[in-house]
């Protein structure tokens, strides 16, 4: 979809417009440079008529829709006012300059902007034009005056109520001043604050009007092809009022709500309506009260009811999208007057064609779980982190939105897998359990298959298989099992330099086989998993003996051989070498210097600090926020991400720290095996109690730390897999297949390895390219959800705990312990600024976050689970946690005090005053 450019100066909007009439000419539509007939306009004409007209113009194409007869000023006459005055022109560079927070700044332009145009002459072409259509569709009609921009009513952005419409305009003169009202409205506050929020550039967006006959309605509404609650494709959802529907829309009144699903009214909601608009006489609306026999009755009949759905899926069908639209009843016909897509739905996993079931109603209902609530990184990836990813998987996965599900139907319609995956799934994220049971205890969604030879298996064979992963590993299987994947970096390293073209595609592509293979390999799962079920046990058989709740979460501190708790210790060091130099710190704080950390190197102290920043880096670079996307930005590629980490452990800590805190960690879990065994003795079989627990306890040590490596494996093999793939990318950009390295980004693994083996034209690819970067930034807005069906209806989770302090925030906890103190909402890493005593707020971790886990006394994160990186590396730096608070990010505002119980799970939002939180700038330094 081509959107109009608007350029930045005179001569070029000028030339532009000469261009286009010449095409008009060229073309003889209509022979009309300013105007159209709505019934000429189509989908491939939004350029010169707006999103609005377009849209209308493709109703009136459907049979049996029936909109409006009008014309529409194409932007061509917006373009020329715009073009003709130099005033505007000084005062649109203006506006590209500014941000949304300006809002006084905003305020004024948008003042200024308006004003001129509401005053400016219509040059006498434009107005001959107009006066040409009045006479055609009857001047002494009343007209819908309604604004059409460029950027209007597209799949990715609806400008819904930007732009303004002004009702029962009688009059040549009328109809004149209320276009030019129109064409001011673009630049109302609340649409240039939209466009720069959503990264429009005003330049790039036109206005067309469009002058529809007036409709005198009794009543109207806005209706939508998918449950705007639940988000569910299958149910239509009307809002229904008496009047005209500008006064639904703003909210002035009262309205029904019906819900429809395949031609059942399945829900009715009729308010109590006091109040409707109409037409004046002389112009305008007017507020009227209504009768008092209308007040409660039901707006629409039923029949008209399922009349309109029938409507709506027509037009959904049409434009092959859900929608939202605007509609009215004058008499007993019914009329169109706005469709638009609905741009806030999150697609339905596979392909909202595939599953949408407009033309396929017998197709099987399924459910899908979001792969990144269980990973930690719910962000939008980009087509070829997706697919690479999507690689590791030993079952098919299927994208939306840059998010990646898996399909559990095949589990829900078994008894025995649907228990064993709740139970499973549970453990890690008690949201996504809820969820599924409700999806469960629908009977009509998913039918279950009996069970060969009726089994029975239920909780009890899922909570058997928790433990039956307990093989006593000799403690050195870690170090050997690090060292094989140590050889296997080293050997890819090596390997892979002497690769390119599609002998490169074939290299990764088998290497990536091997990675996968070793992830599953039986001694590694074994390890992993029997230090899990260790884990498991203690907390389980603690309770049960002596009625103490997570025990294993202090026996975890500070456990030999995990990789990522020992990166965040390691940043601790770098800081030591960093701390005694004022003039070192100074460079760090110095936000213009981008050299870093070469530039640490102009300093006689410096060489040193710079030696340990580039060990760590070679060690660790290849770690990012979001790591699992191969195109995220590393920290060896871009250093300035660790800055303010280091920062934050030179202001907060003193020399040795790191070896400190480990050692603590180290003997806290000592002290507790000791007194847990102590206890154990003076129980019934206390010896053999004991020992069965000193043996889950030395699992638990010996052999818990190694979960993060196989993480910390994937992720070299992934930067490794990254600059050979950009380096091909290089030779790409000079054949000028590509424009720049980072496009490849936007191609799946075999779209690039059909690209470097030059399968692919270059404009088809350019194209797709742009398509691509267009979907992620909308995608990039999107929250995904836990649970989604193939009805595009989204399953949420609620949590059901009892005897939680009445204004508690309830989450999932994940590391035992009660902390108070301030709330720092941070939601990029690189933007963080910590004091000592604050507790860490966020959407999720991974293991990148892991630096700021020192600095920090507590931590709460809207996703995450009991066994996710964050919750694990809480609980080796004895950090008290709670995960999967929903809207934590929100709620809980930057600066304030909070309690957080990690035994229990809740957060509170402490009565104690609120302390300012400190600016969280980027901490550049060169």
């Amino acid at each position: 979809m081509k959107i109009e450019t608007l350029p930045s100066s005179e001569k070029t909007v000028t030339d532009e417009f000469v261009s286009m009439k010449n095409f008009f000419i060229a073309s003889r539509i209509e022979m009309s440079l300013y105007t159209l007939s709505l019934h000429r306009i189509s989908k491939n004409d939004i350029g010169i008529v707006g999103g609005k007209a377009s849209n209308l113009g493709e109703l009136a194409k459907i049979d049996g829709i029936q909109v409006p007869g009008g014309f529409c000023i194409t932007t061509n006459a917006f373009r020329r006012i715009v073009s003709e005055n130099k005033e505007l022109n000084a005062l649109f560079n203006l506006l590209g300059e500014l941000k949304a927070d300006e809002r006084k700044k905003i305020t004024e332009i948008s003042a200024q902007i308006r004003s001129i145009i509401e005053n400016i002459f219509i040059p006498d072409e434009i107005k001959k034009e107009i006066a040409g259509r009045l006479m055609e569709t009857g001047e002494k009609n009343a007209f819908a005056i309604r604004s059409s921009a460029t950027a209007e009513d597209l799949p990715t952005a609806s400008f819904a109520g930007q732009q303004d419409t002004y009702l029962n305009i009688i009059g040549e003169n009328e109809i004149l001043k209320h276009i030019s009202k129109c064409w001011a409205s673009l630049f109302t506050e609340r649409a240039i604050s939209y466009r720069i929020q959503n990264d429009f550039d005003h330049r790039k967006v036109y206005l067309a009007v469009i002058v529809q006959k007036m409709i005198f309605s009794d009543v109207s509404g806005i209706l939508f092809t998918a449950d705007p609650v639940t988000s569910n494709r299958q149910v239509v959802a009307i809002d229904a009022s008496f009047g005209l529907g500008e006064a639904l829309v703003s909210g002035l009144v009262n309205a029904d709500n019906y819900k429809i699903r395949k031609g059942t009214i399945i829900d009715k909601k009729i308010t109590s309506k006091t109040l409707a608009v109409y037409a004046d006489a002389h112009g305008g609306t007017k507020e009227s009260a209504l009768r008092s026999d209308f007040v409660n009755k039901q707006v629409l009949t039923d029949e008209q009811i399922l009349y309109l759905e029938r409507i709506a899926r027509r037009i959904e069908e049409h434009f092959d999208y859900p929608q939202d639209i605007e509609w009215c009843l004058a008499g007993d016909q019914f009329f169109t007057v706005q469709s638009r897509p609905i741009t806030t739905l999150f697609p339905i996993p596979g392909g909202i064609k595939q599953y949408l079931g407009l033309k396929d109603d017998d197709r099987q209902n399924r459910a899908f779980v979001s792969v990144g609530h269980q990973q930690m990184m719910t962000d939008a990836m980009r087509p070829l982190g997706l697919s690479i990813w999507n690689m590791t998987s030993s079952r098919s996965m299927f994208d939306a939105a840059g998010r990646l599900f898996v399909d559990i139907t095949s589990e829900l319609e078994s008894v025995a897998k649907r228990n064993v995956l709740v139970n499973v799934l549970g453990k890690n994220d008690l949201l996504t359990k809820d969820a599924l049971i409700t999806l469960m205890q629908r009977d009509d969604f998913i039918t279950i298959i009996p069970e060969q030879g009726g089994s029975q298996l239920g909780n009890k064979a899922a909570s058997a298989r928790d433990f039956q992963e307990l093989a006593d590993y000799d403690p050195q299987v870690v170090p050997e099992l690090i060292r094989r994947g140590e050889e296997a970096i080293a050997k890819l390293k090596q390997e892979i330099s002497s690769k390119s073209g599609v002998e490169l595609m074939k290299f990764i592509e088998d290497d990536f086989k091997r990675l996968t293979s070793n992830l599953w390999n039986p001694q590694s799962f074994g390890v992993i998993m029997t230090g899990m079920n260790a884990a498991s046990w203690i907390n389980e058989k603690t309770k049960e003996w002596l009625n103490e709740n997570n025990a294993a979460d202090v026996l975890s501190q500070s456990l030999p051989n995990n990789v990522t708790s020992e990166m965040g210790l390691a940043l601790m060091d770098v800081a030591d070498e960093i701390r005694p130099y004022p003039n070192l710190v100074g460079c760090l704080q110095n936000e213009n210097n981008k050299k870093f950390p070469e530039n640490l190197l102009q300093f006689q102290e410096g060489k040193r600090a710079y030696e340990v920043i580039q060990a760590f880096l070679e060690k660790y670079g290849m770690r990012c926020a979001g790591e699992i996307d191969i195109t995220k930005t590393r920290w060896s590629e871009d250093p300035l991400m660790i800055i303010p980490a280091i920062l934050n452990n030179v202001r907060i800590f003193t020399a040795g720290a790191g070896q400190r805190k480990f050692e603590q960690g180290k003997e806290e879990a000592i002290k507790k095996e000791q007194q847990l065994l102590d206890r154990l003795k003076q129980l019934p079989d206390g010896e053999q109690k004991a020992k069965e627990t000193k043996r889950m306890i030395g699992l638990l040590r010996n052999l818990s730390g190694y979960r993060e490596y196989p993480k910390y494996n994937n992720v070299c093999h992934y930067f490794i897999y990254k600059q050979a793939l950009l380096k091909e990318a290089e030779s790409l950009v000079r054949d000028g297949l590509i424009r720049e390295e980072e496009d490849i980004y936007y191609l799946s693994f075999e779209e690039l390895r059909r690209v470097i083996a030059r399968n692919s034209s270059l404009d088809s690819l350019t194209e797709l390219i742009q398509k691509r970067k267009e979907e992620f930034r909308f995608f990039e807005k999107l929250q995904p959800p836990r649970v989604i069906t193939s009805d595009g209806e989204i399953i949420t989770g609620k949590y059901n705990r009892e005897n939680l302090p009445a204004d508690a925030i309830p989450g999932l906890p994940v590391s035992s312990g009660v902390v108070e103190g301030r709330a720092r909402v941070i939601l990029n890493m690189e933007n963080a600024e910590l004091e000592e005593g604050d507790i860490l707020v966020t959407a999720f971790t991974d293991p990148s976050w892991t630096p700021l886990f020192v600095s920090v006394r507590g931590l709460v994160t809207e996703v995450g689970g009991l066994m996710t990186h964050g919750a694990v590396i809480a609980r080796e730096y004895g950090l008290p946690a709670v995960v999967a608070v929903e809207n934590a990010t929100e709620i809980i505002k930057d600066g304030q005090r909070i309690v957080v119980n990690g035994t229990e799970g809740w957060v509170r939002l402490s009565p104690g005053k609120s302390v300012a939180a400190r600016n969280t700038g980027s901490g550049d330094c060169g």
